[in-house]
């Protein structure tokens, strides 16, 4: 796979199911199920009820679930409730959280 090459969920589709993408994966609709990507990028309309694995995460919508992630950045829009396990975590103003964090090494 080329450099930049990405999986991308529009706004209008909605999956029942757990979602695995090997590389980098943009969601701007809705999962039911689980999301195990490389990389993830939520956007601010997109939501997720269910956990999520990846080596990189930056949220702008939605997570109803725990979050498996390297490095996790939640931005203003972003509403997480859920346990994060993470080595880094960043959180803009104004993002809504219900969360417990646990850092591993």
């Amino acid at each position: 796979m080329a450099d930049n090459q990405k999986t991308i969920l529009r706004e209008d589709l909605k999956i029942k199911g757990n979602v695995f993408e090997k590389e980098n994966i943009q969601i701007s609709g809705e999962i039911d199920g689980d999301v195990k990507a490389e990389n993830l990028k939520l956007e601010e309309k997109g939501k997720i009820n269910g956990n999520i694995y990846s080596s990189v995460s930056e949220l702008e919508g939605t997570v109803n679930g725990d979050i498996k992630s390297s490095k996790v950045h939640i931005s203003g829009t972003g509403d997480v409730e859920g346990t994060i396990k993470q080595k880094t975590l960043s959180i803009d103003e104004g993002a809504k959280l219900k969360i417990k964090t646990e850092t591993s090494k």
